[in-house]
């Protein structure tokens, strides 16, 4: 499945102040929708399960740009169905820009030094792309033997020998990827889920959960050809106070990194061309922690056994199944609020429609220097503190909250909530 095309869909750049109209017209044989994962807008417009597509029919919604420049994600987010219809190709990319980004001299060419790079990974039996099913598939999410990107196979991509921004989106229904250099050549994180950090940070290795999305600077002006790599998949599920690792065969030597995208650069710098760094990025408004009127607790269920006994319910939020027709939380519009999440049995990506949030604290203690930033998804095992505040109404259809392994969330770790 793809949009306008065969396998996925173009980026759309959109500008900050910009109204932008979307003609979505659904060609296929069951629901769709399409939500702008991290653009923050109305829950009207948010693409959610109550604004489904019906075959033949069409959404024409018009999205207010009034946030700060980011890469964000548009998907599928049928109900019950979100799962297959992203796994089959229902994704794309969405850049917003504005001065503020415009003015830091950041490689900007798009598909020379400024390249989305979206990352899945699929199953493929004798060439055909095929849907894993199982008691697996449950529990851990749909897991591939290919790496993709961008929807094609072993890709290489032809840069420039200066910096080069990096667009990172992981695409997975479930995988998390940790992403280096072959050569283990440094690079410098800029970007999060929500925008520029206010400085960049310098380093070797990356992770990055399904749904997060993370922008870098790589200089190549060394001119050697050099590989994205991942860490072998692996996930961990925690059964009756054990642990039990699986690992996922996804290529035929897994003891080493996988290749995820092999860089050659092998083009001459452009005039924009530049190997230096920015000293500061993007400035930004913390909400005050002081203001905070309300906290929430949240935790992501897990029940090994209810995968095999239908009167339990396996995966939940606060023992709660998903339910289209009940609202988990009101919260008023402006408000800033205190999120405690936590996390069963396994690591579990967890995504807010709606908001981009700040992590206060992890398990007690000062968040991970990989926490910081404006972020809409963040990994949650132990207990982490978010920082939020609701500015966009949800009172004609609620926004989300869920695990983003997407098995997860269609089988029921999923809740709402409306901003009045």
């Amino acid at each position: 499945m793809g949009y306008n095309g065969s396998y996925l869909g173009p980026t759309l750049r959109v500008h900050r102040g910009d109204d932008v109209t979307v003609t979505v017209s659904n060609n296929l044989s069951a629901d769709t929708t399409v939500h702008w994962h991290g653009l923050l807008v109305p829950g009207e417009l948010d693409g959610s399960p109550h604004q489904t597509i019906s075959p033949g029919e069409t959404w024409r919604p018009t999205l207010p740009i009034r946030q700060p420049a980011a890469t964000l994600f548009y998907h599928s987010h049928a109900h019950g169905q979100t799962a297959e219809q992203v796994y089959a190709g229902l994704a794309g990319l969405l850049f917003v820009t504005d001065e503020e980004e415009q003015g830091l001299g950041l490689p900007s060419d798009y598909g020379v030094d400024d390249l989305p790079i979206l990352i899945q990974d699929r199953q493929f039996v004798d060439g055909r792309l095929v849907l894993p099913a199982g008691m697996m598939v449950a529990l851990d999410g749909r897991r591939g033997n290919v790496i993709l990107v961008n929807g094609a196979y072993n890709p290489r991509a032809d840069v420039p020998r200066s910096l080069v921004r990096l667009r990172l989106v992981n695409g997975s229904n479930a995988r998390t990827y940790d992403l280096s250099f072959s050569d283990g050549r440094a690079f410098y994180w800029i970007g999060t889920e929500g925008g520029l950090l206010e400085k960049s940070v310098e380093l070797q290795s990356l992770p990055l959960a399904s749904g997060q999305r993370a922008e870098i600077l790589v200089d190549f002006s060394d001119g050697r050809p050099v590989s994205l790599v991942s860490a072998p998949d692996q996930s961990t599920l925690r059964m009756h106070g054990m642990s039990m690792m699986h690992r996922h065969e996804a290529s035929e030597n897994n003891a080493g990194n996988e290749t995820v995208l092999t860089f050659s650069p092998r083009l001459a710098s452009s005039k924009r061309g530049s190997t230096t760094l920015p000293l500061l990025l993007a400035s930004r408004a913390v909400p005050d922690p002081a203001t905070v009127v309300a906290r929430r607790r949240l935790v992501l269920n897990m029940r090994l056994g209810g995968m095999m006994d239908s009167d339990e319910e396996p995966l939940t939020i606060n023992h709660r199944r998903f339910d289209m027709d009940r609202i988990d939380e009101e919260v008023e519009l402006g408000a800033v609020e205190i999120w405690k999440v936590s996390g069963q049995k396994m690591a579990h990506p967890f995504h807010i429609h709606g908001v981009h949030f700040d992590v206060l604290s992890r398990d007690g203690e000062e968040p991970d220097l990989l926490d910081q930033g404006p972020r809409d998804t963040i990994v949650v095992d132990e207990p982490v503190e978010l920082l939020i505040r609701f500015d966009q109404p949800a009172s004609k259809a609620p926004f989300l909250f869920h695990c983003h392994i997407l098995e997860h969330e269609d089988e029921g770790m999923m809740g709402q909530f409306s901003v009045t």
